[in-house]
């Protein structure tokens, strides 16, 4: 475009908005050069770590998890275009889907930094100063688990049975009974750690509102109307598959063998910042979690993970 053609477009912009263009163009004419520093906030964003303890490693510790935030924001904002979106394409989904399937590669991989990256005596002496926070409290793993698929999918198979007696749960029986309960909360005694009740405190009502919200319109509702309006191709079907296990069997793995690095390496079997059960909660074969069950066999839904 020309500068006639720019000043123009310019002009209509701002015309069409109901506003003076003069007064946008004398703004421009005074307003800074934008920098990579401010715009991205470098400031801001190397200002925020506040570590608790004089160990250097612990530093390390807080970026890797900011890291990992940031990591599961982009996979949130990848997962709310395909729920807003009214009308889907297998084209459009797999454009995502790959993109998640990299960002959970992204966390998987990471994982690295935190078995090999720190030192694992100045770790063991930290991490004690961390309790009751947990890992467990990341709110938006859990908006993942909403986005992508429905509740009853988060149900483990103690869960089933113990929803057995009540006729037609509500979202909120779900949640009663949703499998990350589990590592924190005596089944028997109903006694929940305080990691457990602060994080219901802060995100409970948050989660139960996102999933009414998302009835019938999680990512796995969508892909079983495209799939009753076309079939989808195996290629589609094998990518889907591929999210599942990355994110629900791979990277609870490595999350559990990097636990394993720091509390069990040496036969300790140290108890968790959170206090959970944490070889049984964090592997997959436990969790049970599936985000598309209708792309699994029942064979292989009943065994899940076990060989891993």
């Amino acid at each position: 475009m020309t500068q006639e053609e720019i000043i123009k477009a310019i002009n209509e912009k701002y015309k069409n908005l109901g506003e003076n263009p003069d007064s946008y163009l004398k703004g421009l004419l005074q307003a800074k050069p934008i920098n990579y520093w401010d715009y991205i906030e470098v400031d801001s964003l190397l200002s925020l770590q506040k570590p608790r303890t004089d160990f250097k490693d612990e530093e390390i510790f807080i970026i890797y998890h900011q890291i990992t935030e940031l990591t599961l924001k982009l996979m949130v904002h990848e997962l709310k275009q395909i729920v807003e979106k009214q009308i889907i394409t297998e084209e459009f989904i797999s454009t995502k889907i790959h993109r998640l399937n990299r960002y959970t590669s992204m966390l998987i991989n990471s994982f690295s930094v935190m078995s090999d990256g720190m030192d694992y005596d100045d770790y063991n002496t930290f991490r004690s100063t961390l309790t009751p926070a947990s890992g467990f409290q990341s709110a938006q793993f859990r908006f993942i688990e909403l986005y992508c698929t429905r509740v009853k999918n988060l149900i483990n198979q103690k869960g089933i049975e113990r929803l057995k007696d009540i006729e037609n749960p509500t979202i909120e029986d779900y949640f009663e009974h949703i499998y990350w309960k589990d590592a924190g909360q005596n089944r028997k005694t109903g006694k929940k750690t305080l990691t457990l009740r602060q994080f219901e405190e802060k995100y409970l009502d948050d989660f139960i509102a996102l999933a009414k919200e998302l009835e019938g319109n999680t990512i796995e509702d969508k892909l079983i109307k495209l799939d009753a309006n076309s079939p989808i191709s195996e290629q589609f079907q094998k990518l889907l598959r591929k999210f599942d296990i990355l994110y629900n069997v791979t990277f609870p793995l490595v999350h559990l063998n990097t636990a394993k690095h720091y509390l069990d390496s040496k036969g300790e079997n140290k108890a968790a910042t959170g206090g959970s059960e944490w070889k049984k909660y964090l592997h997959p074969k436990f969790q049970q979690r599936k985000f598309f069950p209708t792309l699994w066999t029942e064979e292989e839904k009943e065994h899940w993970a076990e060989k891993e």
